[in-house]
């Protein structure tokens, strides 16, 4: 082997595969799409604490995706060994929302489609998933669910409050009791009957009701 031999790698060779205009598209379209994936998943979005941060992952991964596919389609002998790299990648990061799933599922299908020059179907998929989206995460029920927290001073101004609930709500589940020398912890779900909450404070005059709290949630309880 010869000196020049040396620097006769494919790893120059490699340098003009992919063309700086197919580059250029790929990720300006990814972006596009990314950006357009955070635009649903703020739109959409249902769950306790808002991540400004989630949102602009998805704008990387999409575009993180089509820059390693964009790769991989260009040699063969390198895909495979990605293929081999990325396996050892492990992700510890809880996913507490269902729907995060599904967008991030979404942008790294994207990217890939994206990269495979598959622009119409990565368009036009993204433009009906997110209409689908819109329609069916903003679908709200009339009657959303509310829990209600109440402290009683014995059994007998539980069953007033409970009684009290039951008339002035649409319907009244209790989930959970909690019993203390003096004291009794109710976990109500309620449903409303309107948008109008002055119940609470007058289940909150009641006697042998010490306090009483009306929280929002998304119907998903353990208890």
């Amino acid at each position: 082997m010869s000196f020049t031999d040396i620097f006769k790698s494919s790893f120059l060779e490699n340098v003009t595969s992919v063309s700086l205009l197919d580059m250029a598209l790929a990720l300006v379209l990814a972006f596009g799409v990314g950006l357009f994936i955070f635009f649903i998943y703020k739109k959409t979005y249902a769950g306790v604490m808002y991540s400004s941060s989630f949102g602009v992952t998805l704008i990387a991964l999409t575009m993180i995706t089509t820059l390693v596919i964009l790769a991989v389609t260009s040699n063969v002998v390198l895909s495979l060994g990605m293929v081999g790299a990325l396996s050892i990648v492990r992700f510890r990061t809880a996913i507490k929302e269902p729907m995060d799933i599904a967008f991030l599922f979404w942008a790294i299908a994207v990217g890939i489609v994206l990269a495979a020059g598959l622009i119409p179907l990565a368009v036009f998929g993204s433009v009906v998933i997110g209409i689908i989206l819109l329609v069916f995460a903003n679908r709200k029920d009339s009657s959303n669910p509310y829990i209600v927290v109440l402290s009683c001073e014995g059994s007998e101004s539980e069953k007033a409050a409970t009684e009290y609930l039951g008339q002035n709500t649409k319907k009244c589940t209790v989930k959970s009791k909690t019993a203390r020398k003096g004291s009794v912890e109710l976990n109500v779900e309620v449903r409303l009957k309107d948008d109008n909450t002055d119940f609470i404070n007058a289940l909150a005059d009641l006697p042998g009701v010490q306090n009483a709290v009306l929280v929002s949630y998304n119907g998903d309880y353990m208890g």
